[in-house]
């Protein structure tokens, strides 16, 4: 049994408990830290916290505490870190790891130094569907990976901390990026290596400081390329949605939104139907079961397990300080509207590959580029002469 402290008690820190008491059962959350006494109680009551305060410091260290769980706004990660680290209590943080990757590479080299467990809640790589589908991709359904792409876009979050730039550290990039970043990072494959970044962001429609629609491609040194469409703008609910392509296929998933279930109401009686909804009347898209849909009942088992055992998570302090260096080189590259190398002063993976070759034999003289069948009955195949370079098509039957 897990006996978890919560520091936050806002709209991520209640859809943690949901999980965590819904899942395997026998962890609790038991301590509460809110930054207001009113929210901190309130949140005890509703989810039985025997431990509750103002005091980050003093319910971290509380010795009936031996898991902190950070579902705070970003601009506190670092401290609730390094506090954990202090007191030697495993950790586990919502995303993003920090507000830049100087911040992460601080948590993560904390966390190792204290020699404590961390983790990194990245709910949207344990969706039941990026699941199966990574399955599928590293067991070679797709071939090799060449492109993946996530989008994330929704009217905008929830707290008022997220549209302030100083506290949030960013805008929908650092926000909603995060996911999308590391969603094709584990397509691509985690230890190749993330080089440069081409990145569009503008503020299009909210009085704030920080950008509500982005969009980039992330370099990979094998030559696979990742690509993220992220927005604060989007009218309709939340729409996420990822695609991968390879040398032998694709995957497109589609987690929210628009996933089967539809309903029509004329909006009497209603209340709550999604996360990011923006109406509840007219046609809506309900969701099954959020908590799991959304991947934390399977994050949250795979970090009490990994602790249980004595292993890393699938999702780690490290893997998020990868993510906050891409989003470093977005930034970087949305200011001067350049390619932009991700800087990565620790990095764990692979060095120099290069990009495979895609050419593929058809016989001693000739590479294929395509085999089809004609709307007209016609099999054929377009061909390139390996000596000459000439292109060709050849009728089979």
């Amino acid at each position: 049994m897990r006996k978890i402290a919560m520091l936050g008690s806002g709209f991520i820190g209640r859809f943690y408990a949901e999980s965590i008491h819904g899942q395997r059962g026998r962890d609790r959350v038991v301590a509460i830290y809110a930054r207001r006494e009113e929210s901190a109680q309130k949140f005890a009551a509703d989810y039985g916290c025997s431990i509750w305060g103002t005091n980050m410091e003093a319910v971290i260290a509380n010795p009936e505490v031996d898991m902190v769980c950070i579902a705070l706004p970003n601009n506190l990660h670092e401290a609730a870190v390094l506090l954990c680290a202090k007191h030697k209590k495993a950790v586990v943080s919502t995303k993003p790891l920090g507000r830049n990757g100087e911040e992460a590479l601080r948590m993560m080299k904390a966390v190792e130094e204290a020699g404590i467990f961390a983790g990194y809640l990245e709910d949207l790589c344990y969706t039941p569907k990026f699941l199966k589908a990574l399955e599928s991709v590293k067991n070679g359904a797709l071939g090799r990976i060449l492109w993946a792409k996530s989008r994330e876009t929704h009217p905008g979050p929830h707290s008022d901390w997220f549209w302030d730039k100083e506290q949030a550290g960013g805008g929908c990039m650092l926000d909603l990026g995060c996911h999308c970043v590391e969603i094709s990072r584990n397509f691509i494959g985690k230890d190749v290596k993330p080089v440069e970044v081409m990145c569009w962001a503008a503020t299009q429609v909210k009085p704030i400081d920080a950008e509500d629609h982005a969009i980039a491609l992330v370099k990979y040194e094998n030559g696979a390329i990742g690509q993220f469409e992220v927005s604060w703008t989007f009218r309709g609910g939340m729409d996420l949605r990822d695609e991968v392509m390879g040398t032998e296929g694709t995957i497109w998933i589609n987690n929210f939104l628009r996933t089967g279930f539809e309903m029509y109401t004329s909006g009497k009686g209603a209340d709550y139907v999604a996360e990011k909804a923006e109406s509840t009347s007219g046609w809506l898209f309900p969701v099954g079961d959020e908590v799991n849909d959304l991947g934390y009942n399977h994050m949250f088992t795979d970090m009490f397990n990994a602790a249980d055992e004595g292993h890393e998570p699938a999702e780690t302090f490290y893997d998020g300080y990868v993510v906050n260096a891409v989003l470093d080189a977005a930034y970087r590259s949305a200011e001067t509207k350049q390619w932009e190398s991700v800087h990565l002063p620790v990095w764990r993976g692979r060095e120099g590959l290069t990009q495979e070759s895609t050419l593929v034999d058809y016989d001693e003289d000739f590479y294929l580029i395509k085999e089809e069948v004609t709307h007209d009955g016609r099999h054929k195949v377009i061909l390139k002469d390996k000596q000459t370079g000439r292109i060709l098509e050849r009728d089979l039957t």
